[in-house]
């Protein structure tokens, strides 16, 4: 399991940029370098203001999104809609994320992924899932009390269990599911916003601002 830096105040850091602790994700980083030269090409960190009360978790960058820009959901297609549908929901100023300096904003939101380095055909196995679990633990601690924590898919949804200490099976994912965690959190499902998931219509777009205007009422609480 990965070891967390802390901060100056003591605080378990939500984020190591220089952190090798998965060897097969490290080595992938390291052929992307280069392959593109350009790209971001290393872990990607959370974007958004320090104790929102609304946190978005993905699954991991994209290989010409979040891997090349160096922000979580710029520069791909799963980014297209979920930007788009903040900035329609008052939680994004602007609805549009091209790359890491195009002055977008969120507000009351911040969005972070379960894994933060790009994995192989976007797969991370089990074990890089739980070595960035604690970087996500640290995340969820900066998440006010009663805030809201909504999980961009499976993996995330379980990334999120596994972190705050919580039985997977006490807490089945579902699109649109909403969990109560020992009272401290809500967790909100919903399928990723992925091309596939978009194009095969397992996610539409009313589904999806649907989940996302409810993450922001019930964040606003």
């Amino acid at each position: 399991m990965a070891a967390v830096p802390w901060t100056e105040k003591g605080e378990a850091s939500s984020f190591d940029p220089d952190c090798t602790q998965c060897p097969r994700l490290s080595g992938h980083l390291s052929d992307i370098r280069d392959r593109y030269p350009d790209y971001h090409a290393a872990p990607v960190a959370p974007f958004g203001p320090a104790r929102a009360c609304l946190l978005i978790v993905g699954l991991a960058p994209g290989m010409h999104g979040a891997n090349a820009t160096g922000r979580p959901f710029t520069g791909d297609y799963a980014g297209i809609l979920l930007y788009r549908t903040l900035h329609d929901a008052g939680l994004a100023n602007r609805p549009e994320s091209l790359h890491a300096d195009d002055g977008l904003k969120l507000r009351n939101c911040r969005i972070t992924n379960a894994v933060k380095c790009l994995p192989p055909e976007n797969k991370p196995t089990t074990g890089e899932v739980r070595n960035c679990n604690p970087f996500l633990r640290a995340e969820l601690d900066s998440v006010p009390r009663h805030g809201v924590v909504l999980a961009l898919g499976r993996i995330a949804h379980d990334a999120v269990l596994r972190a705050l200490g919580c039985t997977l099976r006490n807490f089945p994912f579902a699109h649109g599911a909403e969990h109560d965690i020992e009272g401290e959190r809500i967790l909100i499902d919903s399928y990723h916003c992925s091309r596939y998931n978009t194009q095969t219509r397992r996610l539409t777009q009313s589904m999806f601002r649907t989940v996302i205007e409810r993450a922001r009422d019930l964040a606003a609480k």
